[in-house]
């Protein structure tokens, strides 16, 4: 064998091993990519599923409390209609999560928790209603359910935060780039959350 072709053998070697470390640190990147994507995808769905509860514990909330207090048409009227307009909203997919969806989302799951509490008002003004044994268990299911939601909105946002900072950071972002991984959104506070509680004795 002369040197020229030991040279040319090592170069393609050489080569083969540059290609192939290539290969597996692109795959890796890639393989890590898709797993938070998933964990994304899992953590939206685990949003959805909460707050579909609450939706779903609504009408047997509104049923009893009408038994009650049947003068307060408005108040059920508006939390049936709140709900009535969580529709197609509710089924956001995750890759869908753009700013202007989850912000249309979060809207309609606001306008739904401020006809909540119109409907909490109006039980307060009941005693008879505050003692009864299906009101005080569907509160406690739905005080519950808002924890549940609170907490799957919490685990969204460390993971949509672990997946953006991967896709942003070199060179992965490249990667990202090219197989069309985007930004996904966050779940942000409400603007009424700002404001502090009006409490009056």
């Amino acid at each position: 064998m002369t040197k020229g072709m030991k040279i040319g053998c090592g170069c393609g070697a050489a080569l083969i091993v540059v290609i192939l470390i290539l290969v597996l640190a692109v795959g890796g990147t890639y393989n890590s990519i898709v797993s938070l994507d998933e964990t994304v995808n899992q953590t939206w769905a685990d949003v959805q599923t909460y707050y579909q509860r609450r939706a779903d514990l609504i009408p047997n909330l509104v049923e009893t409390v009408k038994g009650y207090a049947t003068h307060e048409r408005t108040t059920f009227e508006a939390v049936t209609e709140a709900r009535a307009k969580l529709g197609g909203v509710t089924q956001l997919r995750a890759e869908d999560l753009t700013q202007e969806n989850l912000a249309r989302f979060q809207e309609a799951q606001a306008s739904l928790g401020g006809a909540l509490q119109r409907l909490m008002v109006v039980a307060e003004r009941y005693p008879d209603l505050k003692a009864n044994e299906s009101f005080i268990r569907l509160q406690d299911e739905l005080a519950g359910t808002e924890n549940r939601i609170a907490v799957a909105r919490k685990r969204f946002n460390e993971s949509v935060q672990a997946y953006n900072r991967r896709i942003r950071v070199f060179p992965a972002a490249i990667i990202a780039r090219i197989l069309g991984f985007d930004i996904r959104a966050y779940f942000e506070a409400d603007s009424d959350a700002q404001a502090a509680p009006n409490v009056q004795f």
